[in-house]
C-alpha cells in the first residue's frame, strides 16, 4: 500500500481527480454535490487502471493491423465511452450546468471534444518528452490538467472558454489523428529508392530482422539500410537514474533487469522482457549476421552512443540525414510494441516513409533468450550466444573474435 501511495501514477491520478472536483465545483454547481464528489474519487482511484487498459488495447490493435490510425482509434473509443458515462452520470446527478453543456452541443459533444483534447495532449506530452522536455508523467499531468479545467469552464458556458474548449479539442484531435492518417498513407504510397533506417532493441538480432532488411531493400529499392540498436530507451534511462529499475544480475551474457522498492507499481517497465544483451554485444551480433548474409555492401550498422544519449533516435535520424543529404528516408519497423514506438518516432521526425512488416512467423526473441530458439538466428549469432552462455572469455563468431567482458563483446585479437 505504501508503494502504491508513493507511485507517481497514483499521485497523477489523485491530482487529476482533485482538479476535476475543484474545476467543476467552481464552474458548475458548487462543492456540495455528491455525484461530483463520487466522480472525482473514481477518477482519482481508477485512472491508472484505465490508462493500462487503453495501452493494452492500442498495442493489441497495432500488432494486429499495423496501422497507426487503427491503434489510435481503438485507444480513443474506450476513452470516449468513459467520458460519455462520466458526463452522463454528472448530468443525471445535477453536477453540471445543463444550459452550459447544451451550449457546446450536449453531453455527447462535450465527451467527444474532451476525449480528442486528451488524446492530443498526451501525444504532445510524449513528443516533448522524447525531445528532453520534462518527464512523461509530468507532461501528461499538465496536459490532462489544462484539458480538465478548460472542459469544466467550456461546458459551463463561460464566454471565450466555451469557444476555446471547442477549438483546442478539435484541433488537438485533428493533430493526433491527422498525423496518424498521413503516416498510414505514406506507408502505402511510398516511392522507391533512398536509404532505410531500422531501429530496435535487436535483442538479439534474429532471422526475422534479417528478412525484413532483405525485403525492404528489394521491395523499396533501397540503396542502403542503416541499422542502429537501442542503447537504453529514454523511459528506461529515466527510471534507471531515479533508482526505479536496476541490473540485478548477469545470466548467460544477458543483463537481468529488475524493479526496486522505488518502482511505480502502476507501470510495466519491461513490456518486451527483462533480459537484455549489452548494447555493444547487440551491435556485434548484428554485424556478424549481416556479414554472414553477404549484405555488408547494402547495410550499415551504426552506433552513435553520444548522439543517442543526448537526443535519442531523433538525433540518430538527424545524423543519418547529415550523412546522406538529399536522400529519401524509409523507416523499417515491426508491429509489436517496440516496432510501433519506433514508428511514432519516424512520424515525429518529418517526411519519413514507414515500411511496416506484419510479423506472422514463429521466430521469437523471447524463445531465443530462453535458449529455445534453435534455427531462429544465423549460424554466427547462434555460435556467439552459445559461447556467451558458457561464459567463454573469448567469443568467436564468423570471421571475427571478441573479448567477453561481463557479457559485453569487445573487439579482440
Amino acid at each position: 500500500m505504501r508503494r502504491y501511495l508513493r507511485s507517481p501514477s497514483t499521485r497523477l491520478a489523485a491530482a487529476v481527480g482533485a482538479i476535476t472536483f475543484v474545476s467543476y465545483a467552481l464552474a458548475h454547481t458548487g462543492s456540495g454535490n455528491a455525484t461530483l464528489v463520487g466522480v472525482a474519487l473514481f477518477i482519482g482511484v481508477f485512472l491508472p487502471s484505465y490508462a493500462r487498459l487503453s495501452n493494452q488495447v492500442e498495442v493489441w490493435t497495432n500488432n494486429r493491423f499495423g496501422f497507426v490510425t487503427a491503434g489510435r482509434r481503438c485507444r480513443f473509443i474506450p476513452q470516449y465511452v468513459f467520458n460519455l458515462v462520466v458526463f452522463g452520470v454528472m448530468w443525471w446527478g445535477g453536477a453540471l450546468d445543463q444550459t452550459g453543456v447544451a451550449s457546446v452541443g450536449g453531453v455527447g459533444t462535450a465527451a467527444l471534444v474532451t476525449s480528442l483534447a486528451s488524446q492530443g495532449a498526451q501525444y504532445v506530452g510524449a513528443f516533448l518528452f522524447q525531445r528532453g522536455v520534462g518527464d512523461m508523467n509530468r507532461n501528461v499531468l499538465v496536459g490532462l490538467s489544462v484539458n480538465t479545467v478548460l472542459t469544466a469552464l467550456g461546458t459551463a458556458g463561460v464566454p471565450f472558454a466555451r469557444e476555446l474548449f471547442l477549438v483546442v479539442g478539435l484541433s488537438l484531435g485533428a493533430l493526433v489523428f491527422g498525423v496518424g492518417l498521413l503516416s498510414d498513407i505514406r506507408s502505402l504510397v511510398a516511392p522507391k529508392g533512398g536509404v532505410g533506417v531500422y531501429f530496435g532493441t535487436f535483442n538479439p538480432f534474429h532471422n526475422s530482422h534479417l528478412g525484413i532488411v532483405r525485403r525492404a531493400i528489394e521491395e523499396r529499392g533501397l540503396e542502403k539500410v542503416v541499422i542502429h540498436p537501442t542503447i537504453l530507451p529514454r523511459v528506461f534511462a529515466q527510471a534507471f537514474r531515479s533508482g526505479e529499475i536496476e541490473v540485478a544480475r548477469l545470466d548467460r551474457g544477458y543483463q537481468i533487469w529488475a524493479t526496486t522498492a522505488k518502482a511505480d507499481v502502476n507501470v510495466d517497465y519491461f513490456p518486451t522482457g527483462r533480459m537484455f544483451l549489452a548494447p555493444p554485444t547487440r551491435r556485434a551480433l548484428i554485424e556478424v549476421a549481416i556479414a554472414e548474409a553477404g549484405l555488408t555492401d547494402k547495410v550499415e550498422v551504426a552506433f552513435y552512443p553520444e548522439i543517442y544519449e543526448a537526443r535519442g533516435f531523433q538525433g540518430v535520424i538527424a545524423e543519418v540525414r547529415r550523412r546522406h543529404p538529399g536522400k529519401r528516408l524509409h523507416g523499417l519497423h515491426g508491429t509489436d510494441f517496440g516496432g510501433m514506438t519506433v514508428r511514432n518516432i519516424y512520424d515525429e521526425c518529418g517526411w519519413i516513409y514507414p515500411w511496416r512488416i506484419m510479423r506472422r512467423d514463429d521466430v521469437s526473441a523471447t524463445a531465443i533468450r530462453a535458449g529455445r530458439g534453435e534455427h531462429m538466428t544465423s549460424g554466427a549469432v547462434s555460435e556467439a550466444l552459445a559461447q556467451l552462455g558458457a561464459g567463454a572469455a573469448v567469443v568467436k563468431a564468423g570471421e571475427r573474435c571478441f573479448a567477453n567482458v561481463n557479457g559485453e563483446l569487445r573487439v579482440g585479437t
